[in-house]
């Protein structure tokens, strides 16, 4: 054993990576270590693909153990189980970038393995991961046109931008964006800001550009020093004639098929032009597949170059234009907020519902436990597409679009203490016809005003696509699907008027420059104000209220020495609020009761019962009590909900008083004053007409 390591400083962090110890079966396997984060990455791939594999099996799986950060799993089985939506999304993250990077015709299954095996609780480990994988698949000999590197970045006006910043300082940053890409061009960008400018968000992704560059060359000079086998790939066969076969019999057809603007109509007549190829020309020398493949090809050539001769789109859209939307909001009657979000044949349904504290989601992390009041989901159903599917738990898809979707509406929401709700939206797709996860934050945005959250300002989202051929590019605004299909970049924006919320890019080429990702921005900035435009002609600002179907909710401060008190002993008093006026308490250590019912009235009601509980006794004050218990020296009286006082037997009457029980019973009700109140908060009352008239 003979393993070998490469340090390097990456900001004010220095990196470690180390091979040649650990997992050697695999083709390539690092070590990649900063402060006391250690991710294991391992690449192992196939060294044939199956016959007839017409797609690139690659497979991304981070995977966090508990064990990184000293903890034990929680719940029933102590061990790992299905993956945390953290680890879905990272997974994402790193495949998103690297699967470009391998030849077209590359169709071996490679299998990519992140472990966080130690985590210091301070910094994401997916930064490190990506480091790892970007070094192992350079390492591994499999055709890998990297290396790959990645960068964090943050953003405050004081410092400006920030090079891996830590979670602390994230949560005083205005940016966190994570960048990949080769040494000459950007692969990918996912983010999410506070309102940032153009200008800002493409500074960033130029910073993370010029600080990367540290990574890139030292894992050249780990290949270096390693040494590396290049793979032998199965020479491809000479398939001319057949595509000039295709050619010659289709190129007019398929060009006629993507004049029909309709989706279903254009995809009836595309597939009735490959069934016929696929009879009349298939034979045990030319396999169906290799047909297929062939068509699919001469398909993208011809929409392509279509767009970049003649600046018009499949649908005869120009490059910039948005097509049609059509919006309606409250369209469920018995939700808390709704909207039907239509562009072009892409449709959402977002719904919102509200509900208490105790109703927000927990997360058990590597970096500790937390709460998430905020939740946006995204269902895709295959009905959306006219196709029949599989009906299950949500993919990966499912989840990151949601999560864009999310991060795209995070900036604009009030603060808890403004508006104390857990908020959940949905949205359900529909229709799909290009970019649902952009419809998702419109008709989310739309959806959340009806339903009365207080949004700072609307958001609206677009995608934006790329065909670029030699120095030739066009960027689309709005893409379609079969755009997205064919094209070479799916870059989407959010935002508000005011600047970008979100930004998310993914490229099928080998990167893009400055020159493009600016004209992008800038196209889909006029693309945003356009559909915000469109919003604010149907619902403008916030209702003033939330819908008569959400729960009412107020807060109130309380001294938190009384937090107990309102607790009572084993939860009792609590329990009888609750049960008494119909609302839901929930207190934190700080003091703050939040009160959630179906009325105001039950809030109110709730409101009074904390207040009487917690109210500082004053002398002076006339109370009306119930007599709780009967003694030879005097009565005591509740005043106030665990609060009770004691009338003395001399302060019963202005007259002698021979006996307690002459004037008094238990559950009696009666008013008394309050005369005193001692050094260890015993209440002394009296119920005498002559102190009780003065007052």
């Amino acid at each position: 054993m003979n393993p070998i390591k490469k340090s390097f400083s990456f900001g004010s962090k220095q990196v470690h990576l180390e091979t040649g110890r650990i997992a050697r079966q695999a083709d390539a396997s690092v070590m990649v270590t900063i402060d006391e984060i250690c991710v294991l990455v391992t690449v192992v791939a196939s060294k044939k693909a199956k016959k007839s594999q017409d797609f690139f099996p690659l497979s991304v799986h981070y995977q966090e153990r508990a064990y990184a950060a000293g903890k034990i799993p929680g719940g029933f089985i102590k061990r790992e189980g299905r993956i945390s939506e953290k680890e879905t999304l990272t997974s994402r993250l790193i495949d998103r970038p690297v699967r470009p990077l391998f030849p077209k015709d590359f169709m071996n299954e490679v299998q990519i393995i992140c472990s966080v095996l130690s985590s210091d609780k301070k910094n994401d480990p997916d930064i490190a991961a990506m480091i790892g994988v970007s070094a192992a698949l350079s390492l591994s000999g499999i055709p890998f046109q990297g290396p790959l590197a990645a960068a964090r970045v943050g953003f405050n006006e004081e410092e400006g931008y920030l090079l891996n910043p830590s979670y602390e300082q994230l949560a005083s940053s205005t940016l966190d964006m994570v960048v990949a890409g080769t040494k000459d061009a950007i692969m990918m960008v996912e983010s999410e800001a506070s309102e940032l400018s153009e200008d800002k968000m493409l500074g960033a992704v130029l910073f993370a550009k010029q600080e990367y560059q540290c990574v890139i060359d030292t894992i050249h000079s780990l290949v270096e020093i390693c040494g590396r086998t290049d793979w032998k790939l199965e020479s491809s066969v000479d398939q001319s004639a057949l595509t000039e076969t295709i050619m010659t019999t289709y190129s007019q057809k398929i060009s006629e098929a993507y004049q029909v603007p309709e989706k279903a109509k254009r995809n009836d007549l595309l597939q009735t032009w490959r069934d016929e190829a696929v009879k009349t020309i298939s034979s045990e020398d030319c396999l169906e597949s290799d047909i297929l493949k062939i068509f699919s090809a001469l398909e993208k050539k011809i929409v392509r170059n279509y767009i970049l001769d003649h600046k018009k789109r499949i649908d005869g859209r120009d490059l910039e234009t948005v097509r049609p939307i059509s919006i309606d909001v409250d369209v469920l009657p018995a939700t808390h907020g709704s909207a039907l979000f239509t562009r072009g044949e892409t449709q959402a349904l977002a719904v919102v519902t509200l509900g208490s504290t105790r109703d927000a989601q927990q997360v058990d992390s590597l970096e500790g436990e937390k709460r998430e009041p905020f939740m946006l989901h995204y269902n895709f159903p295959p009905y959306s597409v006219g196709e029949c599917g599989r009906l299950g738990p949500p993919g990966r898809r499912e989840i990151g679009h949601g999560r864009l979707a999310r991060r795209g509406i995070q900036a604009v929401l009030p603060s808890e203490k403004a508006f104390p709700y857990t908020i959940r939206v949905v949205s359900e797709i529909t229709e799909s016809n290009g970019s649902s996860s952009m419809a998702s934050v419109c008709g989310s945005s739309l959806a959340l005003m009806d339903a009365g959250v207080p949004l700072k300002a609307p958001v609206a989202g677009i995608a934006m696509g790329l065909i670029k051929e030699a120095d030739r590019f066009s960027v689309l605004t709005d893409i379609l699907g079969d755009e997205d299909h064919l094209g070479d970049m799916d870059f989407k924006v959010a935002g508000t008027e005011k600047g970008i919320t979100a930004l998310q890019m993914d490229i099928k080429i080998a990167g893009i420059t400055e020159e493009i990702m600016e004209h992008a921005l800038l196209q889909a900035n006029k693309a945003r104000l356009h559909i915000l435009q469109q919003m604010n002609q149907v619902l403008s600002e916030t209702r003033h209220q939330v819908s008569k179907h959400a729960p009412r909710t107020l807060s109130i401060q309380i001294n938190p020495e009384k937090i107990r008190d309102v607790i009572g002993k084993g939860g009792a008093m609590i329990r009888s609020i609750c049960e008494e006026t119909g609302a839901t308490v929930d207190i934190e250590d700080t003091g703050i009761v939040k009160i959630y019912a179906n009325s105001q009235d039950a809030c109110a009601a709730a409101e009074n019962k904390v207040m009487e509980i917690t109210s500082e006794i004053e002398i002076g004050t006339i109370y009306t009590g119930q007599v709780v218990r009967l003694a030879d020296f005097g009565a005591f009286v509740s005043i106030l909900p665990g609060q009770d006082g004691l009338v003395h037997i001399s302060q019963i009457a202005d007259d002698r008083v021979n006996s307690v029980e002459d004037y008094l019973s238990v559950g009696q009700t009666i008013q008394v004053i309050v005369i005193d109140v001692d050094m260890k908060g015993r209440i002394k009352l009296s119920m005498k007409p002559s102190l009780l008239e003065k007052v």
